[in-house]
């Protein structure tokens, strides 16, 4: 394949500003739908988040409502009944990098697109460097990402004397690959127990089904698993907790419908200091920064945490891949609120844009730590920067 040389590239000034402004324009425009389907949804306002230091309240005390008290806690402590579910368990196998390129097969066939015309023009001409920042636009990688891939990948390219799209695509994969590293590594487990895990994000991301998730993954690390049901908000949130803990067979703390979750993550992390559990796993209630209480509400519970262990807990951002640039958006407003170690990103198993991975990354230098690529049990795996580049290009 020759390196065509003989057209004149185009000004990059002009074409480059226009698709900036068109990549935020869809990032504003998805995030005020997303706005307007929580306010659609109903989603109930927490009340006004006092800490309890102020108020001399103690989480756990009769200052709370709850259902019942076992070891001195209030909040009741579901033993896992789950019929058959081991059964099931049993049957969820991961299957070695292919869940993740089908999952990735939307944004790669995007992202292949400019390779393709390169073969049949038998040239990497001018258009070829252009198309292939469109198409990482596309794929919901950022414009500032686009641009870096396409110019690093066109140093090496040029320098390498590479002519063949194998070799092209094996490039990009690497430049994708070092790029993803160069956001940091996921934050390594405290030595300290338990281990407190805040599963945080906005309305029907997955928080839920993640936090199963990553039970299940931790049980196969033969960790001991207690989760905390602080979505208290939502009516069915305490029994999807429930439901989806009794598969993977790990208790639940929990209070009634509509008390304080700051109480269910007190009697959840004495109980597991108790117990001698490894990791707590807090499920919180959807909310967006138009809800100011609702994370008034999450920082109270992070102070009340923190109190308890003598250190900050960690904290997981879960994004809904499928929103794309609305994703970093959600990154932004949720990492100025508190401090966000790492991302879930789920639902990467049909239409979803990959390239979210980038744009988050390069933006906030917040690492992934796990990705969905479906609904299995065993689907939601620790994520891993060279299997997502290859399974990009």
């Amino acid at each position: 394949m020759a390196l065509r040389k003989d057209k004149k590239e185009k000004p990059p000034g002009e074409p480059r500003k226009r698709r900036r402004e068109k990549a935020r324009k869809a990032g504003k425009k998805d995030m005020e739908a997303l706005e307007q389907a929580e306010v659609a949804r109903g989603e109930p306002e927490a009340g006004p988040a006092a800490d309890p230091s102020e108020t001399g309240d103690v989480p756990g005390r009769d200052g709370f409502e709850a259902t019942g008290e076992r070891e001195g806690l209030t909040g009741v402590i579901e033993e896992p009944v789950a019929p058959g579910g081991q059964d099931e368990l049993e049957e969820d196998r991961p299957e070695d990098g292919e869940k993740v390129k089908k999952g990735l097969g939307s944004s790669r066939n995007i992202l292949l697109r400019p390779f393709v015309k390169a073969a049949t023009r038998k040239a990497i001409d001018p258009e070829f460097w252009e198309e292939a920042e469109d198409a990482l636009i596309a794929a919901d990688a950022g414009f500032d990402c686009a641009v870096e891939i396409v110019e690093n990948s066109k140093k090496r390219i040029l320098k390498e004397g590479v002519r063949d799209i194998e070799g092209l695509k094996g490039i990009f994969r690497s430049e994708v690959a070092e790029m993803v590293k160069s956001f940091g590594e996921v934050p390594e487990a405290p030595r300290v127990k338990p281990r407190v895990i805040f599963m945080v994000g906005v309305n029907g991301v997955g928080k839920t089904t993640t936090a199963a998730k990553i039970g299940f993954l931790l049980k196969g690390q033969n960790k001991k698993v207690l989760y905390a049901a602080a979505d208290t908000f939502r009516a069915a949130g305490i029994e999807q907790m429930e439901m989806w803990a009794g598969r993977v067979g790990f208790p639940v703390v929990r209070h009634k419908s509509g008390g304080d979750p700051a109480a269910v993550v007190f009697d959840a992390i004495e109980s597991a200091a108790a117990k001698g559990i490894d990791v707590v796993l807090v499920d919180t209630a959807g909310r967006l920064h138009t809800k100011k209480n609702l994370m008034d509400e999450l920082n109270k519970m992070w102070r009340v945490a923190e109190r308890q262990l003598g250190e900050s807990p960690e904290s997981i951002l879960v994004i809904d891949a499928t929103t794309g640039q609305n994703g970093v958006s959600q990154a932004r407003i949720f990492n100025e609120t508190m401090d966000i170690g790492s991302i879930a990103l789920t639902k990467m198993d049909g239409s979803a844009k990959g390239g979210v991975v980038l744009a988050i990354g390069k933006e906030l230098n917040i690492p992934v730590a796990y990705i969905g690529v479906g609904e299995g049990m065993s689907d939601l795996r620790p994520f891993n920067a060279d299997e997502y580049a290859s399974a990009l290009f």
